[in-house]
């Protein structure tokens, strides 16, 4: 028929390069993976990786699997003590774990031992890590050494209302981090540090923004007036994997 057009079929020669061209990708993509294990989804949180694509995603599995965050912590050879869950209802602690404060990495807390999830001491002992201790020395010259905190479990709403959404420090999945102790002797903090135009407000916001790569809400004096004192750090459950970060 006139103006028709035939299709010629592909060649086995076709066939067996595109085959060879997809078996090659695979393998590539193997690879690089094994090399990039912070972007490999399968391969297990590891705290000498840089955060990537899939560290968020890792972090998120703990919060359903209390054996292997507590693993996790083992492997980063993280001291730590596991308490029996108390409390009942919205403010149901099933998840409660200490941390033994080491001075020599930065994860000590002042006050001591807050029982928070194991999901929140392991993406604090990521950002410490990446985030916290190169900032510092990058913008002070010096280690931090331990970490003020103003509190992890607290059974109340958000807000502190009689009524209104449940805050993840009901079931302390949540920690507020008032400022930094740094080995010289310096203590940099949220409230009064924060605005400055200084190396210490660069400081900072370094860490404001680098705990929403291992957090799934961080809020900070930038989001409201309740909030000028400290960052808010937790591991909420958020459908889709999105995170808060203000």
């Amino acid at each position: 028929m006139a103006g028709s057009r035939s299709r010629a079929a592909p060649s086995v020669d076709g066939w067996i390069f595109a085959a060879f061209a997809l078996g090659a990708l695979a393998l590539f993509v193997r690879v690089w993976l094994h090399d990039h294990p912070e972007h490999n989804p399968w391969a297990p949180l590891n705290i000498a990786d840089p955060v990537g694509w899939a560290t968020q995603r890792k972090l998120a599995a703990l919060r359903d699997d209390p054996a292997e965050c507590r693993a996790f912590l083992d492997r980063a050879a993280i001291a730590y003590r596991s308490l029996e869950p108390i409390g009942e209802g919205a403010c149901r602690r099933a998840d409660r774990t200490v941390l033994i404060n080491d001075a020599e990495t930065g994860l000590a807390l002042r006050p001591a031992n807050p029982q928070a999830t194991c999901p929140v001491n392991a993406a604090l002992a990521l950002w410490m890590r990446h985030a916290v201790q190169p900032a510092a020395q990058e913008r002070l010259g010096a280690r931090v050494v331990a970490l003020d905190q103003l509190g992890t479990a607290n059974c109340r709403r958000i807000g502190g209302g009689e009524e209104g959404q449940w805050s993840e420090h009901a079931t302390g999945n949540a920690i507020d981090i008032g400022g930094f102790f740094l080995a010289d002797g310096r203590r940099i903090a949220v409230l009064g540090d924060w605005d400055d135009d200084s190396d210490a407000s660069a400081f900072l916001h370094d860490v404001r923004d680098g705990a929403c790569e291992t957090f799934t809400t961080v809020l900070s004096p930038d989001y409201n007036s309740a909030h000028a004192d400290h960052l808010h750090l937790d591991q909420a459950d958020r459908t889709g994997g999105w995170s808060a970060c203000r």
